[in-house]
């Protein structure tokens, strides 16, 4: 019996959430008393899993799958699961594994729940805390099938080090030519920035920037913050900015340790999707904002003049303690 995680990646590299979801494997598998096993899709630096407290890594190679697809990689991880006598598999709750998660309980006739946010409270019974209404509340979950998938919420655990040594074992699934009846035709993807899913730090801009053309003063707040750059939806139905930027109930989730609004009102929509975020800070002329509600620090004022002022500070700082 093990636990068996899968761990994501990204051009071969590790993404921040297989780290997490590795750390969170380390747990689960202390709780039941046993080890933690990581699966990984054409990856690359495998060993690095084993500081986040994995035994053993299943490491698959196939070019059939250097590009996402979720019915080929739900076949490989449910092999995996077998092969290892896997009870608990766990993943993230990224967009991708929120594909992939409903195909890997359906093979498996697994319990499946999303939006976990902490180890189980208990393992016999599995309950499990998760929360519910588009981020408002928390349940108490139980799980009773013998096998179990749990998504993990995005920056709910943490990355949390005990450094281990994790053997390397090569894995190869099989998979049918059914496995790539759906397949991806074009992929846009924003390449040298840090992304909306792995960034610790979000820039959101809304209507209040008043046109693209100003989009600037966002990109520069987000290189001096290192963060990633977002929008609400209706930025991105006029055509503004990408699709790909649109955060919110009907977009991305965002779950970073700081979101920064400038310019949204917050629609609800627009709430419940970086309700997560640890700490959020809104920039808005409106004082009746719904944003400022839900707000852990408001500013009432011009984006276009508290923004500037904001990116001088930020560079003085930043140069005072390089």
């Amino acid at each position: 019996m093990s636990v068996l995680v899968y761990t994501e990646s990204d051009n071969g590299k590790f993404k921040k959430n297989a780290f997490e979801v590795a750390s969170y494997a380390y747990e689960v598998a202390k709780q039941l008393g046993t080890t933690a096993t990581a699966i990984a899709i054409q990856a690359n630096d495998h060993g690095s899993l084993g500081q986040y407290g994995i035994s053993k890594v299943l490491k698959v190679t196939n070019d059939q799958l250097a590009v996402f697809n979720a019915k080929a990689y739900a076949d490989a991880i449910v092999q995996a699961a077998n092969q290892e006598s896997a009870q608990v598999i766990i993943v993230s709750s990224s967009s991708d594994s929120k594909y992939l998660a409903p195909i890997i309980a359906a093979k498996l006739k697994a319990g499946y729940i999303a939006n976990v946010v902490s180890v189980p409270e208990g393992t016999s019974p599995f309950i499990v805390k998760r929360t519910v209404f588009s981020n408002k509340g928390f349940a108490q979950s139980q799980i009773d099938t013998d096998i179990k998938v749990l998504g993990l919420l995005n920056n709910s655990f943490g990355l949390v080090e005990n450094s281990t040594t994790a053997s390397i074992e090569a894995f190869a699934p099989t998979l049918e030519e059914a496995d790539f009846a759906v397949k991806s035709i074009e992929i846009d993807k924003v390449v040298g920035k840090a992304t909306i899913a792995d960034a610790e730090i979000v820039v959101s801009g809304g209507r209040g920037l008043k046109g693209p053309e100003n989009w600037g003063m966002i990109e520069e707040l987000a290189e001096v913050l290192g963060a990633a750059t977002a929008c609400s939806k209706p930025v991105s139905d006029m055509g503004w900015r990408p699709h790909s930027e649109h955060v919110g109930q009907t977009g991305k989730p965002v779950a970073s340790n700081l979101y920064i609004a400038i310019g949204i009102s917050g629609a609800i929509q627009h709430l419940a999707g970086v309700s997560s975020s640890k700490i959020k800070v809104v920039i808005n002329t409106d004082p009746e904002a719904p944003f400022f509600k839900a707000a852990d620090y408001g500013i009432v004022g011009d984006a276009f003049e508290v923004v500037p002022k904001l990116i001088e500070k930020l560079r003085e700082f930043k140069a005072q303690n390089a």
